[in-house]
């Protein structure tokens, strides 16, 4: 193979199988770096963030994509090669903007700067921030308490500092009603 020299790297969209868009990043990765194009796709990325939820008691963390179905590229798509070898991978179903009416129209449509900076400033802001909670409370909601001295009690909501991720829950303790302030983690909703 033939050396050629990298042009410059734009941001694709590839559409993609939903639900399978980890398994496709593994494959593409696989082949970039087994057919040496590591310099012309040096970047593959699904958009995500880690959400926690409260199920049974336990805290679940799991991670959700920004946008199911699409993968993101950083790639140099002059090489030939490399826009066959990602068009070619199995789960891949095309470059966004490339399945024009127009069928000579074949060229992948790159992201604007603007676009790019944007999902990427929302992947680096969610990485320096704690955990985000995809669930959030409703006031006048009814919350078992699972973590800390009142744990096991039942209680409502009575406000919601989002800020702080804390809730004011007013618990009824030897008979009495009582407000409480517990953070997200301590509480789960009652179903």
């Amino acid at each position: 193979m033939a050396t050629a020299t990298v042009g410059e790297l734009k941001w694709y969209v590839l559409r993609v199988i939903s639900g399978q868009e980890k398994k496709i990043k593994s494959y593409l990765e696989t082949e970039i770096e087994r057919s040496k194009l590591t310099s012309f796709i040096p970047q593959v990325l699904i958009p995500s963030e880690k959400v926690y939820e409260m199920r049974n008691g336990k805290k679940r963390v799991r991670e959700r994509n920004f946008f199911p179905g699409y993968v993101l590229i950083s790639a140099d798509l002059s090489n030939g090669e490399a826009y066959h070898t990602v068009n070619n991978i199995p789960g891949v179903i095309g470059f966004l903007g490339a399945n024009g009416s127009n069928a000579t129209n074949k060229e992948p449509v790159a992201l604007r700067q603007s676009e790019v900076n944007r999902i990427l400033g929302k992947v680096d802001e969610i990485d320096q921030f704690e955990v985000k909670l995809e669930t959030p409370f409703i006031k006048g909601e009814s919350v078992k308490v699972m973590d800390g001295p009142f744990s096991g009690f039942t209680g409502t909501i009575e406000e919601i500092f989002e800020e702080k991720k804390k809730l004011n829950v007013m618990v009824k303790i030897f008979g009495r009603n009582t407000p409480v302030e517990l953070s997200y983690m301590q509480v789960e909703k009652i179903d």
